[in-house]
């Protein structure tokens, strides 16, 4: 069976327009005509629950007259780089006779034989005036920018890391080196008892003492690129 037309004459017929700035609620004006001589029932949806509302969003409109809905646009931070891909959706279907109280509307709706439905759809624009456009561009290129830069010194920070850490992996060979030359000769040259703890610790000390300076640069360079990134 084909699909019912559209009694309901809606103005605008198929976009809403939103202007901005976003930053607080923007709304845009649906009326709903209707031409017959019978009451008419609608609905409106949308793709986007949480970025509208919608009032009244359910209603009747009675014959030879006319209802206006205001969808209301939240505020959100506007990319003019972003596709818009919102739509709307008006419902309608004849009432049927008597009463219709909000728990008759729900049942109503809920009930309803879909080939008794008729629809109309509207999407989305967003505009802005010319000088609020061009802000929002000029703040989207910067934060593209921003981004590049912080690439580029997360990778100085790696390559940093890993100097390091190759320098603490040199020293703390020559440190093993030390300590078998120490080693050998203390075999190699008998002494006493003083004399064999002086040539036998000093190597340790030696590569205990100096890594921890290395990690110490290695946390001071990490923490000033950091707190570069957090500021």
């Amino acid at each position: 069976m084909s699909k019912l037309e559209q009694v309901l004459i809606l103005e605008p017929s198929g976009e809403l327009k939103f202007k901005g700035p976003f930053t607080e609620v923007v709304t845009s004006n649906l009326k709903l005509n209707n031409p017959t001589d019978k009451r008419v029932c609608f609905k409106v949806k949308t793709t986007a629950p949480r970025r509208y509302c919608v009032r009244p969003n359910s209603g009747v409109v009675e014959p030879s007259s006319s209802i206006n809905v205001s969808v209301m646009l939240q505020p959100f931070d506007y990319d003019p780089q972003e596709k818009n891909k919102h739509k709307f959706m008006v419902q309608s279907m004849f009432a049927p006779e008597g009463g219709i109280d909000n728990e008759t509307m729900i049942n109503m709706w809920k009930d309803a034989d879909q080939t008794q439905l008729m629809d109309s759809k509207l999407k989305c624009v967003f505009e802005l005036p010319p000088e609020a456009l061009q802000e929002a561009t000029v703040a989207v290129k910067a934060v593209n920018v921003g981004s590049s830069a912080s690439d580029s010194d997360m990778k100085k920070v790696l390559d940093e890391c890993r100097r390091l850490q190759a320098e603490v992996s040199k020293l703390q060979a020559e440190n093993a080196q030390i300590k078998d030359d120490g080693l050998r000769q203390r075999k190699a040259t008998p002494s006493d008892n003083t004399q064999t703890f002086t040539t036998e610790f000093a190597p340790v000390e030696q590569r205990s003492a100096i890594p921890p300076v290395l990690y110490l640069l290695a946390a001071l360079i990490l923490g000033f690129i950091i707190g570069k990134f957090i500021l």
